[in-house]
């Protein structure tokens, strides 16, 4: 059976998908959009009941599309972020096949373009956008299998009567693992939290939210070749109308945090030595952004409301001076781990030369080295804002600027 002909084929309904799908329609440029499940299927099913967005609602934007809101300084729950993307599906009307997945895609033989092989056939394409996220493989360290209590990803986590009783160490000090933590806790869980390399960030500062200042200071448009050697994103919440992530501020609410998970050896969970040095270097980079601040407003004349408070840095617990080492997984009663480690990238479908040694996608701002392949939606794209919600647009549009170069 012959395969179909498209002129570009958009892989992946989500954000990034649809707003590809937008750019096209924008230029009158033909194409197909294939989803493996349903539109925004990582929001439905791989998020925590408790979620909140880290972005205050008036940051929340997809081309040509307002998120509606009655609070603009809030911050949406998980279902809202769901409905609006559902409803920026409608409103773009992408020309979608949900339930499609993509299981090899290849060069064309003898010829230019592309072969996507799917569950429902073969799909020959000039142009392909990989538009599936960067949240693909649920990260677990290796030494989770010597672990022999209940277990789950932050992907797979729902909600603390999820898991059974007893003790809960989250490993990880992301966004993710810092809210998980902190519901826990509040759930009334004994909970432990495993401590790493972290970016912290004041989630208001003088009077405006954390997202007004990385686009007023131009944070958020650093480009990816000014990143330097961190991939770290800030680590902000939404959470409880959202509040800055501090994790000495956890133990005064019960939470006890340990270094990074290093060994585990006939039970016993064993940690690195570098809890102090980690919250260090996060108070390190809270500081150096106060600064920034506080210079930018002192340049330009602001007249915004000085914050002392913000600059108080809490004296360090006894978790942090004398470190737990050693946890027994039965002596301490943990019932459950949560890793909230993390995602890497998933393109082993993906049979053209365009993956490093590491499988990471080689591409300029999004467009590969192999003429009509293209990425989109990966953190770091073009610059820091590529992967958020409001960011997707201008690289999608660069995208489709180049396609339309190509026609």
């Amino acid at each position: 059976m012959p395969a179909e002909q498209v002129r570009t084929l958009i892989i992946g309904g989500g954000q990034a998908g649809l707003v590809m799908s937008h750019r096209l329609k924008q230029r009158g440029l033909a194409h197909l959009v294939l989803e493996r499940h349903r539109i925004a299927e990582r929001w439905r099913g791989e998020r925590w009941d408790g979620l909140r967005f880290q972005f205050p609602n008036w940051s929340v934007q997809l081309p040509d599309f307002p998120f509606p809101h009655s609070d603009p300084d809030g911050f949406a729950a998980n279902s809202e972020i769901i409905d609006y993307i559902t409803a920026y599906s409608d409103f773009v009307a992408p020309p979608i096949r949900c339930g499609v997945a993509v299981t090899r895609l290849r060069r064309a033989d003898g010829a230019a373009g592309f072969i996507a092989e799917t569950s429902d056939g073969v799909i020959a394409a000039d142009n392909v956008v990989v538009a599936t996220g960067p949240y693909q493989r649920p990260v677990i360290p290796a030494l989770s299998r010597d672990i022999d209590v209940f277990q789950v990803h932050a992907s797979g986590y729902k909600n603390p009567k999820q898991l059974p009783p007893g003790a809960v160490l989250v490993a990880g000090s992301g966004a993710s693992g810092a809210q998980i933590a902190e519901e826990l806790n509040r759930a009334g869980r004994k909970v432990y939290l495993s401590v790493g390399r972290h970016t912290r960030l004041p989630r208001r500062y003088r009077g405006a939210d954390i997202i007004w200042w990385l686009s007023t200071l131009g944070i958020d448009r650093t480009p990816v070749e000014e990143r330097g050697p961190s991939r770290l994103l800030p680590v902000i919440s939404g959470a409880h109308g959202g509040n800055t992530i501090d994790f000495r501020r956890f133990v005064t609410d019960g939470v006890t945090l340990l270094g990074r998970v290093a060994t585990v050896r006939e039970g016993v969970i064993e940690f690195a030595p570098d809890l102090a040095e980690s919250l260090a270097n996060g108070d390190a980079t809270y500081a150096a952004f106060l600064d920034r601040v506080d210079a930018h407003i002192e340049r330009h004349g602001l007249d915004m409301p000085d914050d002392p408070a913000a600059r108080a840095i809490r004296p360090d617990p006894p978790c942090v001076t004398g470190p737990i080492r050693r946890l027994g997984i039965g002596t301490e009663g943990i019932g459950a781990v949560v890793w909230a480690t993390g995602y890497g990238l998933d393109f082993r479908w993906i049979e053209v030369p365009v993956l490093d040694a590491r499988g990471e996608p080689v591409h300029r701002r999004g467009v590969s080295e192999v003429p009509g392949l293209y990425f989109l939606g990966l953190q770091w794209l073009s610059r820091m804002r590529s992967s958020f919600l409001s960011g997707v647009g201008e690289d999608a549009a660069g995208l489709a600027d180049h396609i339309a170069g190509r026609a």
